[in-house]
């Protein structure tokens, strides 16, 4: 088992000042991690998966680990290509929800026929589709109906499902789960807080998290997925909690050659 770990673009949301696309690649491939990337800046309807934004992209994530969220506007057949053929150059796996994929979060998976086009596509582009959290029965539908997906499991949502428990969510999903969520909450609404919030998802759970994948072959991503606070504290908060206390594998290294690439937001910027 291998864990990779980036930051979703989601830590830069709602910042006074906010930094370029290039800024916020560079500050975070200086802490080691790669990088998930949202479909749209918050607030913004443009998506950047549009071809014409391709080199920009390649370039900005030029060597570092890239994932990606997909656009959740309801993207046509079109639409799923064009981001598809985005993750193949950036060597980049696909994170969607179900609805993404038009199929109901319901107890039944059945009139799938717009999933199964989206899930040739990615498999005839070498691109990996992973699936993130939805209602445990419905999630385990999907994987039963297309072999070739695999599973983004959100610790966040886990912790609040009021039916099915967090375990129940890992010992089900462990096996084919290639892309995690991880973010913390008090058990009420997913609200995005940094793992190892006091009173959110406790120890044994992401103990009892981390033994299941290691029974694993899994590639995965361990993605953080938090809202602001200020993104340096969001992600030393996250480290600290997942690699010092409860050590987890292969934690980012700093990278001196960046070492000037602080969060420090100038008066002016271009987004």
């Amino acid at each position: 088992m291998r864990i990779r770990y980036a930051v979703s673009t989601m830590v830069f949301w709602g910042r006074e000042h906010p930094l370029s696309f290039e800024q916020e690649c560079q500050f975070l491939k200086s802490l080691g991690f790669g990088v998930e990337l949202m479909p749209s800046i918050r607030g913004y309807n443009e998506c950047r998966y549009e071809r014409r934004n391709w080199a920009r992209l390649a370039e900005a994530t030029k060597d570092m680990l890239v994932c990606m969220r997909s656009r959740n506007d309801g993207p046509t057949l079109e639409q799923w290509n064009e981001q598809i053929e985005c993750a193949r150059l950036l060597g980049a796996n696909i994170v969607t929800d179900l609805l993404g994929l038009r199929i109901p979060d319901g107890e039944d998976v059945n009139g799938c026929d717009f999933a199964a086009e989206v899930i040739k596509m990615a498999e005839d582009h070498n691109v990996k589709l992973c699936i993130e959290t939805g209602r445990l029965q419905t999630l385990r539908q999907v994987g039963d109906k297309f072999e070739s997906v695999s599973y983004c499991l959100d610790t966040g949502f886990a912790n609040v499902d009021p039916v099915f428990s967090f375990t129940q969510y890992v010992n089900e999903l462990a096996e084919r789960i290639a892309h995690l969520h991880l973010t913390d909450n008090y058990g009420q609404t997913d609200d995005h807080e940094p793992p190892g919030l006091r009173g959110g998802i406790s120890r044994d759970n992401w103990v009892h998290l981390l033994e299941a994948l290691e029974k694993t072959n899994g590639d995965i991503v361990g993605s953080l997925e938090m809202c602001p606070c200020m993104p340096a504290v969001m992600i030393r908060q996250a480290s600290e909690f997942l690699f010092d206390e409860l050590k987890w594998p292969n934690p980012p290294q700093k990278q001196p050659d960046n070492a000037g690439a602080a969060y420090n937001p100038p008066n002016t910027t271009t987004v």
